[in-house]
């Protein structure tokens, strides 16, 4: 990530210690598919922060992920939600950890429920 906090972005390893040299990309993506059925992806750089979500990054798992992706990372209100829905394509789902209600965050675990619902009848 550069100081602008765009991409490129690269896999971790170790708990989210050690930068490896592959790239989050297309090619990546589509190689690493061949090996699950899906994609749990950390903006680690975000990641339980609440500063908000890597809107690029959601926006390259949106375009290229080959199978079905969540990201995590950075989300700080239901805002998030609708981005990256948008951003993603409506291919990207979200999860939410210390930004919820029920582990001391500020976004409530009910109203996340209740826009899932709306959003999937």
């Amino acid at each position: 990530e550069d100081a602008e906090g765009k991409g490129p972005y690269f896999v971790v390893t170790d708990r989210w210690q050690t930068y490896t040299d592959v790239e989050v990309n297309e090619e990546t993506l589509r190689t690493l598919s061949a090996y699950c059925d899906e994609f749990l992806v950390h903006g680690v750089e975000n990641e339980g922060k609440r500063c908000g979500i890597l809107e690029d990054l959601v926006e390259l798992l949106g375009k290229y992920s080959p199978v079905p992706v969540t990201y995590a990372g950075g989300v700080k209100g239901m805002e998030d939600l609708e981005r990256v829905k948008s951003l993603g394509g409506g291919r990207v789902d979200l999860t939410i950890g210390s930004a919820l209600d029920c582990f001391g965050g500020d976004i409530p675990y009910d109203d996340v429920v209740a826009w899932h619902k709306k959003e999937n009848p």
